[in-house]
């Protein structure tokens, strides 16, 4: 069976997706002009995301990584989370776009919030390609830029993965239930 036969229906589709991003850099164009702000990817989900939106963006930035490890299963939202890999570059006096894939219960991106605001960032805010409100544990995120809100449903695709799969899908689907049963081959 393919990938997109595991796929129970398509929430978001490629060129939905693509006007989106769009959009997106279009907005951050317009707030950041003139302050080259850094865009931190969250490896690995935002990748997709954060590759299409920094093509679209006509304002010089750079772009970093981060990448952290939720303590427990999947989904169990404990809020331990580790620092796997940290910034390369200097972010102190800077502008700062943190970019996720998806922000459900918030206590990663609560965590990130307080690690990069210990640097002294001139600006910090949050873009996320979707937005799962319905699981917000954390409150008072910086969601500046949201791509899309998402039912709380688990969704793969465009970077999103399950067990590592499915993240070369260029659309974001809900993932069929048998499959959480099954597990992929």
């Amino acid at each position: 069976m393919g990938l997109h036969e595991d796929i129970a229906e398509v929430l978001f589709d490629e060129a939905t997706i693509r006007e989106r991003v769009r959009q997106l850099a279009h907005e951050m164009e317009r707030d950041y002009a003139g302050r080259d702000p850094v865009l931190v990817g969250m490896l690995r989900g935002s990748v997709y995301f954060l590759v299409d939106l920094t093509r679209a963006l006509g304002i010089p930035h750079e772009v970093d990584f981060m990448a952290v490890a939720a303590y427990g299963t999947r989904h169990a939202a404990t809020g331990a989370v580790r620092l796997l890999k940290d910034l390369d570059e200097e972010v102190t006096d800077r502008h700062v776009v943190l970019v996720e894939d998806v922000v459900d219960t918030g206590l990663t991106a609560s965590y990130l919030v307080r690690l990069l605001r210990a640097r002294r960032p001139a600006s910090l805010a949050i873009c996320t390609l979707l937005d799962k409100r319905a699981r917000r544990i954390a409150p008072n995120l910086p969601l500046a830029y949201v791509g899309f809100e998402a039912p709380d449903r688990f969704v793969v695709g465009y970077g999103l993965d399950y067990r590592q799969r499915y993240r070369n899908l260029p659309y974001i689907g809900v993932l069929r239930e048998e499959v959480f049963r099954e597990g992929p081959p």
